[in-house]
């Protein structure tokens, strides 16, 4: 991949420095604080070569990130000239005039939403969903999968036992079910003299955790947010027998699989988790896998990776995010040159070689792509599969009221499933009714 990259020529440099020649010559980029971000900054200083326009960034660690930049958008700060915002940003920043619409844009610049994956484009980039409005190129590919000790699932005695237990060779799970197997068949086994246990898995309240894990379940049983997209329908899609069943396994899963102590954990917690040998699988999103895949200790030929698996569907919850230009930038022309300079064939194919997850089709449906990094396979399916949270102006509220749900009934063991959906459903018609929805 990296020996067939393009260098940009000579008259799309000068393209994108008269386009921002008029305004400031400098630009702030803000996202969250991870591993792509640092790759976008190296990715960046090509742009800065060709354009003569200083990049500068705003990385806001993921916990804070959401409260941190809604609250620049509503108060119409100038801090960002250029956001890769979460996609359930979309609606609400569409809607309230944060985000540029780029569609003149893109026409007048040649750039097709046609060339970027469809998932991504509709995830990422249009309101209201579906259609031809577009507040963002898509940025960042992202998808929860899993990854795996392959040293401690390749040794002997453990594959002779798990055969004699379950009838089974032990390998990449092929549904939800034979994942909690696994799972429970690890928990608190000596490994090398250390107590490990089955896999860590997202349980945080404060922002997204818990529910970005456990719709992972909900999903792959055949979770529905509405009977009829657009029409906010949703008993017997929430609360219906299926999701019921996920949700049950999500806390079991829980409950029998996991480290002890894990009872508040996300990304940071996961990453930790397996990075520290205490578990035989965790799950996180796709956009840590080079990481991981590079660590010394549990990296390299020690690990392996595995999209979510299905149960009466394959499905995985949607990562990932749109670059959208912020309407409060002070610099315009220089934020869009950006944008067009993103959008390039050869610039993309550089972004997927640094470490970020790219959305263009030239990138992904290059024959050789599903042998440029061990994980790329995986990343592949598991995008032509993606679900999303509610992408509604009123995400924040619909997401507090899952996390609290989701955290009563699987971490502090309140009620049942079904009060929980149940109970999910009418906070969310409530915040249907006060948004003139319902």
């Amino acid at each position: 991949m990296k020996a067939r990259l393009l260098v940009a020529t000579s008259a799309a440099a000068l393209s994108l420095a008269g386009m921002a020649s008029a305004q400031s010559n400098e630009l702030t980029l803000c996202w969250a604080a991870w591993d792509p971000a640092n790759a976008l900054v190296e990715l960046s200083k090509d742009f800065e070569a060709q354009s003569g326009i200083k990049m500068n960034f705003e990385f806001v660690p993921w916990p804070n990130f959401a409260d941190r930049m809604l609250n620049e958008l509503n108060s119409g700060g100038q801090l960002c000239d250029l956001l890769i915002g979460d996609s359930q940003w979309i609606g609400g920043s569409a809607e309230n005039g944060h985000y540029v619409k780029l569609n003149d844009f893109f026409d007048k610049e040649g750039i097709s939403m046609d060339d970027f994956a469809p998932a991504t484009v509709y995830a990422y980039s249009t309101w209201p969903k579906g259609t031809p409005n577009y507040y963002a190129l898509p940025a960042m590919g992202d998808a929860n999968g899993w990854f795996y000790r392959k040293d401690w699932f390749a040794r002997p005695e453990i594959q002779a036992e798990f055969k004699e237990k379950y009838g089974r060779d032990l390998a990449e799970p092929k549904s939800q079910k034979e994942l909690l197997e696994i799972a429970q068949f690890f928990q608190g086994r000596e490994i090398d003299g250390q107590t490990v246990y089955g896999a860590s898995i997202f349980t945080e309240r404060g922002s997204e955790g818990i529910t970005m894990g456990a719709t992972g379940a909900l999903y792959a049983w055949g979770f529905k947010y509405e009977n009829t997209p657009g029409s906010y329908d949703m008993e017997g899609a929430v609360n219906s027998p299926a999701a019921v069943e996920a949700l049950e396994f999500y806390k079991e899963l829980y409950k029998t699989g996991t480290p002890p102590g894990y009872d508040n954990a996300y990304m940071e917690q996961s990453l930790d988790a397996f990075k520290s040998g205490q578990v035989a699988m965790a799950m996180n999103w796709f956009a840590f896998f080079p990481g991981l895949y590079a660590d010394p200790n549990t990296g390299g030929d020690k690990i392996d990776f595995f999209v979510n698996p299905p149960q009466n569907q394959p499905a995985s919850t949607l990562g990932g995010q749109g670059i959208s230009v912020v309407s409060y930038t002070d610099n315009m022309d220089g934020a869009l040159a950006y944008i067009k300079w993103f959008a390039q064939p050869d610039v993309q194919k550089k972004w997927w070689s640094m470490g970020g997850y790219s959305c263009h089709r030239a990138v992904l449906e290059d024959p050789e792509f599903v042998n440029s990094a061990p994980f790329a396979g995986d990343f592949l399916e598991a995008m032509g599969a993606v679900q999303d949270f509610w992408q509604e102006p009123a995400y924040a509220s619909l997401l507090l009221a899952m996390q609290e749900r989701l955290h009563n009934y699987v971490v502090a063991d309140q009620g049942t499933a079904q009060e929980a959906l149940d109970g999910l459903i009418a906070d969310w018609t409530e915040v249907f009714e006060d948004e003139g929805k319902l």
